[in-house]
């Protein structure tokens, strides 16, 4: 099988967001099909949306994975599930996000699934991770090219929501 490499971007805001993290990552690294080969460091981030609660703890994840698309996001939404996330209000908080930023060679908008991720090139809390592990990375479907050119073109307004490392790379 043909194994594609994929970003993967992670988030949690209740509990122990450091376990969360730590726990899907274990899980998608279990997976029969999935690989995990980079992980940011950890970094703690004011809420996006919906900014009324507690703080994230976000990393992103470079897989190699032989599954789908389609087939990923309902592993990720699985392994949300099994850690009990709930989703009760549109952006609020949760024990564990895992959301497809980009997957080799796709683009793709469909109602549950976008690839590159819309919001992508509107999050420093992903931008910076995604940067720190794969700064060469072509985005494609998006004007600019590479990760590292994105983030530096994050507008001022965005650029100023708290971004801290938590913990640096090898956390796990």
């Amino acid at each position: 099988m043909v194994r594609k490499v994929v970003y993967l971007s992670l988030g949690s805001n209740i509990g122990d967001r450091l376990r969360y993290l730590t726990q899907a990552t274990q899980l998608l690294s279990e997976h029969l099909h999935i690989c995990v080969t980079k992980i940011s460091s950890v970094y703690e981030t004011s809420a996006w949306g919906l900014v009324d609660q507690d703080d994230f703890y976000n990393i992103v994840l470079e897989i190699e994975t032989s599954l789908l698309p389609k087939e990923l996001l309902e592993v990720c939404q699985k392994i949300e599930s099994d850690l009990e996330r709930t989703r009760k209000i549109h952006w609020g908080p949760r024990t564990i996000d895992i959301d497809i930023l980009l997957y080799e060679g796709v683009q793709l908008r469909e109602k549950f699934l976008t690839i590159p991720h819309k919001y992508l090139l509107e999050r420093p809390f992903v931008t910076i991770p995604l940067a720190e592990i794969a700064p060469d990375e072509c985005m494609e479907g998006v004007e600019i090219s590479t990760v590292a050119m994105q983030h530096s073109k994050l507008d001022d307004k965005c650029r100023k929501v708290g971004v801290e490392i938590v913990l640096p790379n090898k956390w796990r």
